[in-house]
């Protein structure tokens, strides 16, 4: 089997739960799509290089990181007719899960969604972000903890 063969069976197993990691991040599903584009566009450049058995961190890895560093980026939003004053704020009761993650630091929605919705472990996690296993609990920690805060919940 040649290497582009072995590229077209990972994308087509691997596509959709990247895309699906892509959304949990950033609640866009556009954006996952470009996510996804933009990792399966790296694996491809260096897929002869890559270990097959760490291609799924890869490309976790390479997905996060593109998606932080989006976040990091100030965009502007176009519109059709500017409003003549700012919105007032009105408090929104029925706060949904997309809400709760938006509200979390980039970091600490990647950490919730890494390891609630991939289910990867504290080690995987510290891995795929360089960080250590102590900021991956504790920052996954806080991020529990706001999102518990902004639904009312009490209970740990």
């Amino acid at each position: 089997m040649t290497w582009k063969a072995d590229y077209s069976e990972y994308f087509a197993a691997r596509a959709a739960p990247l895309r699906r990691l892509g959304y949990g991040l950033s609640g866009d599903w556009h954006l996952a799509e470009d996510l996804v584009q933009h990792t399966f566009l790296q694996l491809y450049r260096h897929w002869r290089r890559l270990d097959p058995s760490t291609l799924d961190a890869y490309s976790r890895r390479t997905l996060v990181n593109a998606y932080l560093s989006h976040r990091r980026k100030k965009r502007e939003t176009a519109v059709a007719d500017v409003p003549d004053r700012a919105a007032d704020p009105v408090p929104d009761l029925d706060l949904d899960v997309r809400a709760a993650l938006d509200a979390l630091p980039p970091r600490q929605r990647a950490l919730v969604v890494l390891r609630h919705l991939e289910d990867i472990s504290v080690a995987e996690a510290a891995d795929l972000l360089g960080i250590a296993e102590g900021t991956v609990k504790s920052q996954t920690a806080h991020g529990l903890a706001k999102l518990r805060s902004l639904f009312g919940d009490s209970h740990g």
